[in-house]
């Protein structure tokens, strides 16, 4: 059995943006926010993370800030992934060579890889890591979807340790853990599949709704864990409405007017993502006060 790089909840943590780049005053408060409230580890620079329209220099140095600024306190895990697998291996030997404690490799997007392409990306980018690689597989995204056989493959692989599950189909789910076993970790990669995942042996979730709620969604696995499987649950459906809402617009622009509202940062994304419609955002501030989140 592998070693496990977090139980619990991580959050797929904004980046805070404004009209002259990253906000790193912003970024540590929100870190601070997140570690004060339990969260179980971080994600820096994932799809939440907007690290596809982050510059290299920008990406670099986000990942290093919150190296630094978590100071060992929570994991970091440090999104690496590309479609340029070159570029890929570049920035995985950067997050281990700064500490990032794991790397998230998100399938290539765009290219569309066959099955063989992807266990053999995956493959020379976690050979390049000195740190645990989580793969994220998330098909609506990307083009392409990592089987529960490649994926099983993949994790054969010493450095390939878990894998952040965002396909949406559960049977799929079901599949990939009767074929990896104890070889390989399965996190929810979808805030309203977190309680069926655990069911399925998951360990925890990389959430976007922990952005604002990071001790309940930490909370929710903790109840599961515990054996309190009705108060999961009850957390889970009780949040469907909020979880919806922050999915309403593609990830992450209401998470991050979700953010902005509770006064951590800017309401601010890069082209192509565009600010959200206020009327969609009046329904999330709603559920959000029901909360009392704001």
């Amino acid at each position: 059995m592998k070693n496990t790089i977090f139980t619990g909840a991580a959050t797929a943590l904004v980046t805070p943006l404004n009209a002259n780049g990253v906000d790193y005053d912003s970024l540590a408060r929100l870190i601070e926010f997140q570690i004060e409230k339990g969260i179980d580890a971080i994600v820096s620079v994932g799809t939440t993370g907007e690290g596809s329209t982050l510059s290299d220099k920008e990406h670099k140095e986000v990942m290093k800030f919150t190296v630094e600024k978590v100071n060992g306190r929570v994991p970091v895990i440090a999104g690496t992934g590309s479609n340029d697998i070159a570029y890929a291996i570049e920035l995985t030997k950067y997050a281990c060579e700064i500490g990032a404690d794991a790397m998230l490799l998100v399938t290539p997007y765009y290219n569309k890889a066959t099955q063989k392409g992807l266990i053999e990306s995956f493959t020379a980018i976690a050979n390049a890591s000195t740190k645990p690689c989580i793969l994220y597989n998330v098909p609506s995204r990307t083009g392409c979807n990592l089987t529960p056989e490649s994926a099983a493959v993949l994790a054969k692989h010493p450095n390939i340790v878990a894998i952040k599950e965002a396909c949406g189909n559960i049977s799929q789910v079901a599949k990939l853990a009767s074929l990896v076993g104890d070889d390989m970790d399965i996190y929810s990669g979808n805030d309203d599949q977190i309680v069926p995942i655990l069911s399925l042996g998951g360990k925890g979730v990389i959430s976007v709704l922990s952005n604002i709620m990071p001790y309940e969604t930490s909370e929710m696995c903790k109840k599961y864990f515990d054996g309190d499987v009705k108060g999961a649950l009850k957390m889970q459906l009780d949040l469907l409405p909020l979880i919806d809402s922050l999915f309403c617009e593609v990830n992450p622009i209401p998470v991050k007017a979700a953010v902005a509202k509770m006064g951590y940062c800017d309401n601010y994304v890069r082209l192509p993502l565009t600010t959200m419609d206020e009327q969609k955002a009046e329904k999330m501030y709603a559920l959000m006060a029901e909360q009392n989140l704001i």
